[in-house]
């Protein structure tokens, strides 16, 4: 075990992407210690990847897509500024309020990173706010991308730990729209102390109409797989037949030229997510081998913790992880190692799932790997440090989620448990 982690993290330092280093650090451990299996390498890459559920990952990826380059974004947009415009700081209610709603449709924080920052920070900018206040914010509220379903990291979670999808998705709910909630009130509450000003806006029925498609489109996609129409895969697909639709005959957006564009980036990004997900199958299986999973469990066990002490040590681990380690390879590494640990303690796998990917989505924002940072930084032309220390104030909103989720488990068990059953 001491090769294997060790050659990881001199991989990392030297700048190697997370997949390969992966894939070189179990090779080394092959080649050093069990050389007699190395026949094992190639079966394991290869069937870490079969796995019908994954194949919804590049659908919700082109389904977010599609809808950056359909005009749904600027529709959410206005849809918001309809309700909260006329309070103190309105667009920067409308940034949060728009995450909320694209974070429930597309899945992706990364997508809503890019989309709402590139409409709002220059218009907040130019409106009088701050551009570090409004990149801070954008970043911090594109965390509930993650959250609200459908979420990527959510299915590759229920993946790899082999849980309900629709379940996991129920679960994601409530703390998506508690984080979201806390960011609207510290939100007001900044924009009334520095004097941020309002906007005009007013209740346009025709606006309403226009964006119902849009707003329904979440419990769409959610409510097949919960309901038990379709699974997570099927959804994907419908989703995006409807964003396609809605593209091309509502908004008129969405132009064959940018649709090839689409299709392409979304390939070559589930091809990197893909990557990961094999070379880290086979890592995990070299931690299976050396029993390290049944070590940590044994090791907390030891300790005759509670349960809501033994979650805020691993939302203490997950929180330092994510600062180093993406969303997609953290999820993978960190699932089979806690796991474990969290069923013998009685916790419920879908409570440690949705505390995982909450947790991770404070890292996707914070420095130096956050992608949620880079995409912002690019966006909006500032340093990533000055983004990140305007937008931790908003990512208390997920510290207090994770703690309000470790000492009442309710929160993300209710809804799975009165639609789904136990």
């Amino acid at each position: 075990m001491t090769i294997l982690l060790l050659s990881l993290v001199v991989f990392l330092v030297i700048g190697v992407p997370v997949a390969y280093s992966l894939g070189l650090s179990t090779f080394t451990y092959f080649v050093l210690v069990q050389p007699d299996i190395m026949h094992v390498l190639p079966q394991r890459l290869f069937s870490g990847m079969e796995s019908y559920a994954l194949i919804a990952l590049p659908l919700f990826i082109l389904m977010g897509q599609v809808m950056n380059k359909g005009g749904i974004t600027a529709r959410l947009i206005q849809f918001c500024l309809m309700f909260v415009g006329r309070f103190r700081g309105g667009l920067g209610l409308v940034n949060v309020g728009s995450s909320m709603l694209f974070g429930g449709i597309s899945g992706s924080s990364t997508s809503d990173t890019a989309s709402i920052g590139s409409v709002l920070i220059p218009e907040m900018e130019k409106r009088g706010y701050p551009k570090p206040f409004a990149a801070g914010l954008t970043v911090a509220s594109s965390t509930m991308g993650m959250i609200i379903p459908p979420s990527i990291p959510m299915i590759l979670f229920a993946v790899t730990a082999q849980v309900s999808v629709g379940k996991l998705f129920l679960g994601g709910i409530i703390p998506g729209i508690l984080v979201g909630v806390l960011q609207l009130m510290l939100t007001l509450w900044l924009a009334h102390q520095r004097g941020y000003p309002k906007e005009s806006s007013s209740f346009s029925l025709a606006l309403l109409v226009r964006s119902l498609y849009i707003l329904v489109m979440p419990l769409f996609v959610v409510g097949t797989v919960v309901l038990g129409i379709a699974t997570a895969t099927e959804s994907a697909g419908l989703g995006v037949l409807y964003t396609i639709l809605v593209g091309f005959f509502l908004t008129k957006h969405l132009t064959w030229r940018e649709f090839y564009k689409v299709v392409r980036t979304s390939i070559l990004t589930s091809a990197k997510i893909m990557m990961i997900i094999a070379f880290s199958q086979v890592f995990i299986w070299v931690l299976a081998l050396e029993r390290v999973p049944e070590t940590v469990a044994a090791l907390v066990e030891g300790k005759d913790l509670a349960p809501f002490a033994m979650l805020f040590v691993i939302i203490s681990i997950i929180l330092l992880a994510g600062t180093f380690i993406d969303v997609s390879p953290a999820i993978l590494l960190l699932t089979p190692v806690f796991l474990p640990a969290i069923i013998n303690a009685g916790i419920s796998p879908i409570v440690f799932g949705v505390i995982l990917v909450t947790g991770l989505a404070v890292g996707a924002c914070t420095p130096p790997v956050g992608n949620c940072l880079n995409v912002c930084a690019i966006v909006s032309g500032l340093k990533i440090g000055t983004i990140f220390r305007a937008a931790l104030p908003f990512l208390l909103a997920n510290v207090v989620t994770l703690a309000l989720i470790a000492l009442f488990p309710q929160l993300v068990l209710w809804l799975p448990t009165l639609l789904m059953g136990k």
